[in-house]
């Protein structure tokens, strides 16, 4: 088939074009290469050869209309994922983005036999929590009042007591905290309801926090990966927020890449919203630890005390739905650690942005003490 990968010079995009060109696929790509995620508006040299690029924002008509031409199927990834106070952009590429390619594929009556969106484990915000009283809860963001005094726990909005943390399933409760997971949300929500008025098949992945080769580290925020890669390599402390004892469920880009294959291919997924996460939690101290070993450098994680405004706690996904399909996580949280660092050294501009990204995600208010 002839298909369309948006974003796909990106971290999951180009991961998931690799296994399509191995299938034996035709692929394009639809990519901005927006700064600071690529450099110059080139093209990165991993992508191969044989794959079509357009230069070109998915925000354009004439970009999207350019990259439709001929194609069977799509692969929406191109998003904008950081975590900063620019509100407006977050709707106006992740939602509005993605209903101009299903406007466009109606208006033209396209033949896509098949439409992949990225989603975001984020739309869930605190996710599926066990009150001992009260039974299960969805709590809400946390205040600002409470983040200042340290009091780091949710509590039940019913009784005010402790909270257990749960796996959350594709059923839950939605409860997006910040932009980008409002964005998110409201992407997958015009994509899978469009998609089933006007009979494009439709899936969306609300992928974990996905690390692994190739994913940016000139982002002020994309990842507890890359920022600790950084500071461990230049033989700096960690920087851990909140008490690290947040838990995270951390997927490896290629579990990703062949869980956006599986529901490509199998029609049992149409119309449906998949989990995709390691199926397994970490604090994010546990994972600050792996980095630091695993870097050889001396590094050791550093509890700051200080939070991101509109993170959540705790979140760990139940892929259960999609292991049904027949997917299972593969990779390891070490492995995946030393595949990043590995990759990272080998590039030409890599250095430690971690702390002028900190002291400017502080101006802006994303984070605080």
């Amino acid at each position: 088939m002839r298909i369309l990968v948006t974003g796909g010079a990106g971290f999951i995009g180009s991961h998931t074009v690799d296994l399509l060109l191995k299938q034996g696929h035709t692929v394009r790509i639809l990519d901005a290469l927006e700064p600071p995620v690529h450099r110059d508006r080139l093209p990165p040299d991993y992508l191969p050869r044989e794959v079509e690029f357009v230069l070109g924002d998915v925000r354009d008509r004439a970009a999207w209309e350019q990259a439709l031409k001929g194609v069977e199927a799509v692969f929406h990834f191109a998003a904008y994922q950081d975590y900063l106070p620019d509100f407006a952009k977050f709707f106006h590429v992740n939602a509005a983005g993605t209903a101009l390619l299903y406007e466009i594929a109606v208006e033209k009556k396209l033949p896509l036999q098949k439409i992949v969106v990225a989603s975001s484990q984020a739309i869930y915000g605190e996710g599926r929590y066990t009150c001992p009283k009260d039974g299960p809860q969805y709590p809400g963001p946390r205040s600002k009042e409470q983040l200042s005094a340290q009091n780091w726990e949710p509590a039940c909005p019913v009784c005010g007591g402790p909270l257990h943390s749960e796996m959350t399933p594709e059923g839950a409760s939605v409860n997006p905290h910040n932009s980008y997971a409002m964005s998110k949300y409201s992407e997958e929500m015009l994509a899978l309801n469009l998609g089933r008025r006007y009979g494009l098949p439709t899936v969306a992945m609300r992928y974990s926090i996905v690390q692994g080769a190739r994913q940016s580290y000139r982002n002020a925020y994309s990842g507890a990966m890359r920022i600790f890669a950084m500071q461990a390599l230049a033989g700096q402390p960690l920087t851990v927020y909140e008490d690290g004892r947040q838990l995270r469920d951390f997927v490896y880009v290629g579990d990703v890449a062949r869980a956006n294959l599986l529901v490509f291919e199998d029609p049992r997924a149409d119309d449906q919203a998949f989990n995709v996460g390691a199926g397994r939690a970490v604090t994010v101290l546990e994972f600050a630890q792996i980095v630091a070993a695993r870097s050889g450098t001396g590094a050791a994680p550093w509890v700051t005390g200080e939070y991101r405004f509109g993170d959540t706690r705790h979140i760990v996904s139940d892929i259960s739905k999609l292991r049904a399909l027949g997917w299972e996580p593969q990779g390891t949280f070490a492995g995946n650690v030393d595949e990043y660092l590995a990759w990272a050294q080998h590039q030409p501009d890599f250095r430690n942005y971690a702390d002028e990204a900190r002291a400017y995600m502080k101006k802006v208010g994303a984070v605080r003490n």
